[in-house]
């Protein structure tokens, strides 16, 4: 097969072979015709192997794709039992979740654990086992912010086309067998029973792949200073453990032939031991498969392809792919030539040659890093050099010493060197806690990208191209940061409030209340470590639109579906200025979320302006209560490119009237509903009154209030008002084009 393959470079078919996927998988008219001139290459340089091998490809795909849907739509409409696979659990607080298997197929189970009992069962499972349950079988939730997260097709892509949310469990048999998962979990366990945290953390993270819940605070700041990837196991650890199993053997006086032999049930072993992650099946089968350079990332590709077919529909398969290949580019460009990257701009030091590369490296996948998460923290380039020498040539030897003497009875704690690593980390990302928002480019920005960026690398001694490219490089980023196109959009923050107004090219930012969740008073085993509401929400779709600072944040009241996630937001997104009424600052726990924010506060009067869309947002009422509820909520209203927009918080039937004894003129062409919907909210003379084209209703899917109301619904529907609610059509988002607001929907 090998010599067929090399009658044509590898790489070229590699990069047909990706064309085709996203053709099958993900379609795009930009790939399509990027497939359909490729070919026309490939005919031309007779290149004829290449279409038998592209026509098994199509029809594998193809396969894949069929049966995709069909596992989609046929699942089993009841499921009261399931095996977990152990090395899946997690528990958090009161919440356990795990995949489990049953008649063949997978899920995604999620419980709420009723004891404190029950939780230390499942902290400490390390065999197999399986339970007898009632509960709901329920398809994953699919994208409901533009550019946000899919949770159905991230499921889909590791063969999970249902999940099954638990009411109680009848029966729990366990099962002494041992297999790879078993195995792996034993060793999660085993570490987290014998060495605090946060060692125990690194250990399992850096060893098995594996990070527990509690670590997400440190993730997140290792996530701002952009080298989270360093706990993403890939070709450090592979590295390591098949060269240190080599030199073993070697050693031992076995025939090179014979270790090359053991190196792959070995590889398989450690594959499963790390979870089967992309990224280590790529870093081993790149280490298994004796070819160099691009010919080696070709052939790693078509096999990862076959092996983990939905792999590049996942930001880690394209991203472990993507630096494997700039890796593999890079060697080709400088090595083969004999000629180092460094002494082709006539660079010495060692250490200008390793930042020389890691910029190039980094540049190279950024067009990839910013499409999939929208920022780029600049010091990542040191950062990752330093803390990857750090984890590579010290921590990873050194927690596997530790833990394989853990084995024979021999503890070591060394907690206090992982408190000053993090103390160490924590001091870094004060001064550089924000990252550069690039924002999300779009299919033609992306292909511009990766073409100069490719192009640049080339010729970076043409002096005069070289400008030229970097030019282009930077007209095109701009555009990605700062879409030229105006936008009302209400963000689906679930059960709350969070509208965001963007004028052309980001010239000026309102945000409307940031959305949250009600906290609930818990016991102490019952804490878990949650992400907020807006970090899966807002803030990924603020990064997408390019969104580094926001100029004004109005927090109409004090409800926490309102102003919950107002610290998360702060912490992740620069805000210039908050706006509250005077009745807020009579809630002691608000003021404090102020005092903690240190961000300037504008106490609101009637009659105050903010510029925007060539026009202003008025505020029409600071509040008519002075208690910082429902009806004291901030009423701002402002007439846009011709459409009169109306956004008042949870204002109740009682504030409406007030309002309109106020303005007793007042029309409304587009209306945020007051109050999610609910029937405390919207009068029907106030509707009357108004009389507005669109209500746009804010509200979570299945939530408990039963918003939006019926009565709510029928009022609407006598007056003629179109409604858009968040709950059934996800995101909504109105674009000024050419003086006309088109409305668009994520569903």
């Amino acid at each position: 097969m090998l010599s067929v393959l090399t009658k044509f470079p590898l790489i070229f078919l590699a990069y047909l072979a990706v064309l085709l996927y996203y053709c099958i998988f993900d379609f795009n008219s930009l790939i399509a015709l990027a497939f359909a001139c490729s070919l026309g290459i490939a005919l031309y340089r007779k290149y004829f192997l290449l279409f038998p091998i592209l026509l098994v490809l199509t029809g594998f795909f193809f396969i894949v794709s069929i049966d995709n849907h069909q596992k989609m739509i046929t699942q089993a409409q009841n499921v009261s039992q399931i095996k977990i696979i152990p090395d899946s659990i997690q528990v958090n607080g009161d919440l356990l979740s795990f995949q489990g298997n049953e008649a063949g197929k997978k899920y995604q189970v999620y419980d709420t654990l009723q004891s404190e009992k029950e939780k230390k069962f499942y902290e400490n499972l390390r065999q197999n086992c399986t339970i007898s349950f009632t509960g709901n079988l329920e398809v994953p939730e699919h994208q409901r912010n533009f550019n946000g997260f899919d949770e159905q097709k991230y499921l889909a892509t590791q063969g999970i086309y249902r999940e099954i949310i638990v009411t109680s469990i009848s029966k729990i048999k366990t099962n002494r067998g041992l297999d790879l998962h078993v195995l792996r979990r034993s060793a999660i366990v085993w570490i987290q029973s014998h060495f605090p945290k946060p060692m125990s953390n690194y250990m399992t993270g850096l060893l098995f792949g594996y990070l527990d819940k509690d670590f997400e605070q440190m993730g997140d700041i290792y996530s701002s200073l952009g080298i989270i990837h360093l706990f993403a196991l890939s070709g450090m650890q592979v590295n390591f453990f098949i060269d240190g199993l080599r030199k073993i053997l070697l050693r031992l006086g076995i025939r090179r032939d014979i270790v090359d032999i053991l190196q792959v049930p070995f590889s398989i072993i450690y594959a499963f031991l790390t979870g089967l992650s992309v990224s280590i099946l790529r870093a081993l089968f790149q280490k298994n498969i004796k070819l160099t350079g691009l010919d080696n990332i070709a052939l790693t590709t078509l096999i990862l392809m076959f092996v983990s077919p939905k792999f590049l529909l996942t930001a880690g398969g394209q991203l472990t792919l993507f630096y494997a290949f700039a890796i593999s580019m890079l060697s080709h460009l400088f090595i083969s030539k004999k000629e180092s990257l460094t002494e082709k701009i006539h660079l010495t030091s060692k250490l200008k040659q390793v930042i020389i590369a890691s910029s190039a490296l980094s540049l190279l996948v950024l067009p990839v890093l910013i499409f999939n998460f929208y920022i780029f923290q600049p010091l990542s380039i040191l950062l990752t050099i330093g803390f990857g020498m750090l984890f590579d040539l010290i921590l990873l030897p050194l927690l596997l010493t530790v833990f394989l003497l853990s084995l024979t009875g021999l503890t070591l704690n060394l907690n206090w060197m992982f408190k000053t690593l993090e103390a160490l980390v924590q001091l870094v990302d004060c001064p550089f806690h924000y990252p550069l928002v690039l924002g999300k480019p779009n299919a033609i920005q992306l292909i511009l990208l990766l073409s100069i960026t490719a192009l640049l690398l080339d010729f970076w001694m043409q002096k005069k191209l070289r400008w030229l490219l970097l030019c282009s490089l930077f007209i095109i980023f701009f555009t990605c940061k700062n879409p030229s196109q105006p936008t009302i959009t209400a963000v689906d923050v679930g059960q709350g409030d969070s509208i965001f107004l963007k004028d052309r090219f980001n010239k000026q930012t309102i945000l409307i209340d940031t959305g949250g969740r009600l906290n609930i008073p818990e016991k102490s085993w019952q804490k878990a470590q949650t992400e907020s509401n807006a970090s899966k929400t807002l803030i990924p779709y603020l990064e997408s639109e390019g969104v580094s600072q926001i100029d004004q944040l109005i927090l109409t009241h004090t409800d926490d579906d309102h102003v919950g996630d107002f610290l998360n937001l702060a912490d992740k997104i620069k805000i210039k200025e908050v706006w509250v009424s005077p009745g807020e600052l009579t809630c002691p726990d608000f003021v404090g979320k102020l005092k903690k924010a240190k961000i300037p506060i504008h106490l609101t009067q009637v009659g105050d302006e903010i510029p925007i869309f060539n026009s202003q947002l008025q505020v029409l009422s600071n509040g008519y209560t002075g208690k910082g509820d429902n009806n004291d909520s901030i009423v701002t209203y402002g007439n846009f490119y011709g459409k009169k927009f109306l956004f008042t918080g949870d204002l109740e039937q009682d504030g409406e009237m007030k309002l309109l004894k106020n303005y007793p003129n007042l029309k409304v062409d587009i209306l945020k509903a007051g109050h999610h919907g609910s029937k405390t909210s919207s009068n029907p003379k106030f509707i009357k009154q108004i009389q507005p084209q669109l209500a746009i209703i804010s509200v979570g899917k299945n939530n408990h209030y039963g918003h939006p109301n019926q009565q709510t619904l029928d009022t609407f529907k006598k007056y003629k008002v179109k409604s858009l609610r968040t709950d059934q059509n996800g995101a909504i988002k109105l674009t000024e084009i050419k003086g006309i607001w088109r409305i668009s929907t994520v569903r």
